[in-house]
């Protein structure tokens, strides 16, 4: 078994049975404890009343957090040739057709995000294998899949991305970085929050959240406490 650092311990016995209902107390917890040599990111894991096998059960959506993520998006974009200098213009890394999508067969995937534009898709459809497991498949409930590449391009350039509950039913979704100030990680917290409530999946019965608990990289978990959320 892996021995834990003076460190460890110390910040996990800070936090030991404790439920957060105060935010502001929660995150400068977090940034008490987040003592590595590194900036560590800030993660939200929120455990959900749902079965995501059912598909009236599942969660899977889009958000701009007020203050991003603290991370530089790579972005490709696979369309016809005629939208190449828009899409360039708009601010795509990576602009292609034929070659881009020869690229991911050969598992080159260089960027962490891809859009498509909807003719393009049937020609993605053999990649799926490739891109599922990623992440990266683009569709249309995520917004990746448009015909209005500027306007798309700006948004997740912004900060807008993807998050979904994994097949346990949780959701894990960095929301900073802790050289964020205390009231941008909170802004973030509070509007991840609100996207989860708002699109609570139609088959959820009763209760939604079952847990909520906030991290950083090597940090402890603090768990919060449901009501403290306005």
């Amino acid at each position: 078994m892996r021995k834990l650092s003076r460190r460890h311990k110390e910040n996990i016995e800070q936090t030991k049975n404790k439920i957060y209902s105060n935010l502001e107390e929660a995150i400068q917890t977090l940034k008490e404890t987040a003592t590595t040599k590194f900036v560590e990111s800030v993660e939200l894991h929120a455990n959900l009343n749902i079965d995501p096998k059912y598909a009236d059960q599942q969660l899977r959506t889009t958000v701009t957090l007020p203050h991003g993520i603290g991370k530089e998006v790579r972005i490709a974009v696979l369309t016809n040739e005629e939208n190449f200098e828009e899409a360039t213009q708009a601010g795509a890394d990576i602009v292609g057709n034929e070659e881009l999508i020869a690229n991911i067969t050969n598992g080159v995937l260089n960027f962490d995000l891809l859009i498509a534009t909807p003719n393009m898709m049937p020609k993605l459809a053999k990649l799926g294998r490739v891109l599922g497991p990623k992440g990266l498949m683009p569709s249309p409930k995520s917004g990746t899949v448009s015909s209005t590449l500027q306007e798309t391009l700006a948004d997740f350039k912004k900060g807008k991305f993807e998050y979904k509950a994994d097949k346990t039913g949780i959701v894990h979704v960095t929301i900073g970085k802790v050289n964020f100030t205390d009231n941008q990680l909170l802004e973030n917290l509070q509007a991840l929050y609100n996207s989860i409530e708002k699109n609570r999946p139609s088959g959820v019965k009763g209760k939604y959240f079952k847990s909520l608990f906030l991290c950083t990289t090597m940090g402890p978990s603090m768990k919060l406490d449901l009501t403290s959320f306005g």
